[in-house]
């Protein structure tokens, strides 16, 4: 999925640790060298004034590449219930703020793999995707333990809008021997490059793992994937770094990524 070209760019997860005002925040994300944000879309994880966000992230000269809609229900999406009728409806409201506010993808976690998928909520992603087209936005459904319903998912929903956000952390925690980028990188719409280090044997800053990024970047090169390299680290790993530290190192991380692309 060829989306407009943001090659050679550079995005960073916005909520990467730290606690800091949100415009002082977004400040050091562009003063350590990178052109955009991945936004946290929820008010979960203390983040009451998330539809703030994008134009102070607009205002600081960033642009917004994609929304990480909520995950606290993200099991919820098969339930035959009220449960399962509030997540299809939050993620519906995600596709209309997406539109609203000009953002052109929203990424998704499908339910684990404790929760197989149903017919019903085959039919809500069908919904989901139903309104994606009308409003013209990107749904990229993650990679995490959850590959069976992916799977499930990007085969049977034969849409331009329904597509693929590759997780490279989760990939190698998860399924290490499963090709994820040859098989669903035709539909690559969002990345989240992190190492598989660290104290939850993911989201360290690229290097700083086992991950073979040479062979990671050239996968995902050979898709035509044309968004900019993206980085979901986090600090839990790094506190005795400062936010502006840990941001350049970030940006270091991310250029010798694009570097083999």
């Amino acid at each position: 999925m060829n989306l407009p070209g943001n090659r050679h760019m550079f995005t960073i997860y916005d909520w990467f640790g730290y606690e800091l005002p949100v415009k002082d925040r977004y400040k050091l994300i562009k003063e350590a060298g990178f052109d955009g944000v991945l936004m946290w879309w929820s008010d979960g994880f203390g983040r009451g004034d998330y539809r703030n966000g994008p134009q102070i992230a607009r205002d600081a000269g960033l642009f917004i590449e994609n929304i990480h809609t909520p995950i606290q229900y993200e099991n919820n999406l098969w339930l035959d219930n009220l449960d399962g009728e509030a997540l299809t409806d939050i993620y519906l409201q995600c596709v209309a703020d997406c539109a609203e506010i000009e953002i052109p993808t929203m990424v998704v976690h499908l339910p684990n793999e404790n929760h197989p998928y149903n017919v019903l909520g085959l039919d809500r992603v069908m919904r989901i995707a139903e309104k994606a087209e009308q409003l013209g936005v990107n749904v990229a459904m993650e990679n995490l333990w959850n590959f069976t319903n992916l799977s499930y998912v990007l085969q049977q929903v034969d849409s331009l809008r329904i597509g693929f956000c590759y997780d490279s952390g989760h990939h190698y925690r998860h399924y290490p021997s499963d090709d994820l980028l040859t098989m669903y990188g035709s539909r690559l719409m969002a990345l989240h490059l992190h190492d598989n280090n660290g104290s939850y044997a993911q989201h360290g800053l690229p290097f700083d793992g086992t991950i073979d990024w040479s062979t990671t970047m050239k996968k995902i090169a050979e898709t035509n994937y044309s968004g900019a390299t993206a980085i979901e680290a986090m600090t839990w790993d790094y506190e005795n770094l400062s936010a502006e530290e840990f941001l350049h190192k970030a940006f270091e991380r991310a250029k010798r990524l694009e570097a083999l692309r």
